[in-house]
């Protein structure tokens, strides 16, 4: 619109300055892959992968040379054809002489910087090593590098797309979806499989699946006052027991909150160490091993192990309590001890470690092996849940799910669940929802990862583009189908 402004030649020379300016900004946020925004849309409502390339597109209009700049996962919500666009943005900044650092485990990213610094062999205690460093080609010669490996197995090996015939259980219809772009559709969903919802970035996804249908069920379901967003009705719902939304918010925001906590692993540790010999003695109950209640707790920092300090306008800060010396407990709570380790040791445990401690404990094993099969037998049981990344929580989550005994008929939502995982964490990954599915669960994933992508059953592909030029189905099916239809900008890179 502002190409196409005629002005009258008295203000011209005026306002030309001014024109030219808004139009090399709009410019910079088309590059980064935000053109579908519309320019009034409210900071609050932007994604964080949003937020973050309207940042460095203003950093590119800067104009600034000899900065480091330092990126935190940009790839997270951009579907593969707006990555190339971050990536051409990214390689602008290093050209105007400047160092960008890029955290990231996206191929495309990886295969395109100048240098890798690979670090690792495993997470948590098991990782803090320099395994790799190098250009992208000679970390994929380095036998150690596990994600040099990767990009060598990538390279020589075919890209090989889901063609699964799928057995559906059943089918969802989604009538008449109309909310903020989407364009009045009707969406079949499968149950009974993987569903990747794909797309550009802006084209619909997070509205069809977050908006209408999680907010529709979770009134169905558990009565959630949350209004889901405008269509005219959902058929089929009475096909499912439940619904369970997997998604990367905390599982809590204080450091009482740990994996052990959320997923009942210290309801069953608790009612163990309630049992053993000493605690009869002095007759403790399992209350006397929770941080909630007094008595067993150390009483300053009230079973949190760490002392907050209100920091006004800033994040709180939280410093190791001096009195427990962060162990949670007073010092005759700490003189129970099952197999020589007392409470607070056994929340110093990662997953893995638990689980061989208490594997003759069929419960408690069943919920620390769950962990270990998402991939976080790094994770410590007591581990503040304000440490955990976003995927670690999801997968926290999934895990919980695991362990719960199956009734089938369960619809999993998730939302980008590859966020923060390794190529090799994503095979994990994928293992943990075949399971789910195979135990006659269904499961909807919104994600970009085209590993995901090619690993699901069914797609269901809106766009064709974000914002207005979005909201439309461009094509539905198995991968193998997808990747045929030459509209759809998701089967196009599926080829690749």
């Amino acid at each position: 619109w502002l190409d196409g402004l005629t002005l009258p030649s008295e203000k011209s020379e005026a306002l030309q300055g001014v024109i030219n300016e808004i139009i090399r900004r709009l410019r910079f946020l088309d590059e980064v892959g935000l053109s579908y925004l519309t320019l009034d849309r409210a900071s609050n409502t932007l994604s964080g992968g949003e937020a973050q390339r309207i940042r460095l597109a203003t950093q590119i209009g800067a104009g600034l040379s000899g900065v480091i700049y330092v990126l935190d996962e940009p790839s997270i919500g951009l579907h593969c054809a707006d990555n190339a666009r971050l990536l051409n943005a990214l390689k602008r900044l290093r050209d105007m002489g400047n160092t960008v650092v890029v955290v990231e485990h996206d191929e495309d990213t990886i295969r395109a910087a100048d240098w890798l610094i690979d670090i690792g062999p495993g997470a948590g205690d098991q990782g803090g090593e320099l395994l790799a460093s190098g250009t992208p080609a000679e970390v994929a010669e380095n036998a150690k590098s596990i994600t040099g490996q990767w990009l060598k197995k990538s390279a020589d090996k075919p890209r090989l797309v889901s063609g699964r015939a799928p057995q559906r259980s059943g089918e969802l219809i989604i009538r008449n979806a109309r909310e903020n772009n989407l364009q009045g559709i009707d969406v079949t969903i499968p149950l009974g499989l993987i569903v990747s919802v794909t797309g550009s970035s802006g084209s619909g996804k997070s509205t069809l699946i977050e908006t209408i249908l999680r907010r529709a069920l979770s009134r169905h379901f558990y009565r959630s006052t949350a209004a889901p967003g405008a269509h005219d009705g959902i058929d089929g719902v009475e096909q499912l027991d439940k619904v369970v939304v997997v998604d990367q918010k905390p599982l809590g925001r204080s450091p009482r909150s740990n994996p052990a906590t959320y997923t009942g692993a210290l309801d069953h540790i608790r009612a163990l160490f309630a049992k053993l010999p000493l605690s009869r003695q002095r007759a403790y109950s399992a209350g006397r091993f929770s941080f909630n209640i007094k008595g067993g707790r150390c009483e300053k920092c009230q079973g949190d192990g760490a002392i907050r300090i209100d920091m006004h306008f800033l994040n709180d800060a939280y410093i190791t309590c001096d009195s427990c010396a962060g162990k949670r407990y007073n010092r005759e709570t700490l003189e129970v001890t099952y197999k020589g380790r007392n409470i607070s040791e056994v929340l110093e445990m990662t997953a893995e470690e638990a689980a061989k401690f208490f594997e003759n404990v069929p419960k408690l094993s069943r919920i620390l092996n769950s962990l270990c099969e998402v991939g976080l037998g790094y994770i410590k049981l007591g581990q503040p849940a304000n440490t955990l990344s976003g995927g670690e929580a999801q997968r926290v989550k999934l895990a919980d799910e695991l362990a719960r005994p199956n009734t089938g008929h369960c619809l999993y939502l998730l939302d980008e669940p590859t966020t923060g995982l390794h190529f090799n964490d994503v095979q994990v990954l994928l293992a943990v929802l075949r399971r789910l599915r195979d135990a006659g669960n269904s499961l909807i994933i919104v994600e970009h990862n085209l590993d995901v992508i090619r690993a699901s059953d069914w797609i269901i592909d809106l766009g064709p583009g974000g914002g207005k030029h979005g909201g439309q189905i461009v094509a539905q099916g198995t991968p193998a189908d997808i990747q045929t239809i030459p509209s759809s900008l998701t089967g196009k890179w599926l080829g690749l």
